[in-house]
């Protein structure tokens, strides 16, 4: 089994679409909620992650120059991530296509996390 990290994206109108309204919120919590159970129960969820805050800084070049964040021009915000285990990346991405986000307009971009030769 390898290691992969779903990053969860969306557009601000997207997530404000999803959690506009406690109704809204509460089926959005709900949905997330069970999909993360049925990765759990088939030991497939191997960090819950985090939320992430729509804003930030970014640190940029050999001045380093900060700017708030992130990207202005991005169309879409990351919004959180979590670390699942698969067999290779085509099962990690059947697995991310039961994603609430997805749904919604958003997307998850899957990542395989690599190892450090030192």
């Amino acid at each position: 089994m390898s290691e992969f990290v779903f990053l969860f994206r969306a557009t601000e109108v997207e997530q404000r679409d999803a959690m506009g309204t406690p109704e809204r919120a509460q089926k959005s919590l709900q949905s997330w909620l069970a999909w993360i159970r049925e990765l759990e129960a088939n030991g497939h969820l191997k960090n819950r992650g985090q939320p992430l805050e729509p804003t930030g800084k970014v640190v940029r070049g050999k001045k380093k120059v900060v700017t708030d964040g992130p990207y202005a021009e991005a169309k879409d915000l990351v919004l959180g991530f979590i670390v699942i285990e698969a067999r290779d990346l085509t099962h990690a991405v059947e697995l991310s296509t039961g994603c609430p986000i997805v749904e919604g307009g958003g997307s998850v971009e899957i990542r395989p996390v690599g190892t450090l030769a030192l």
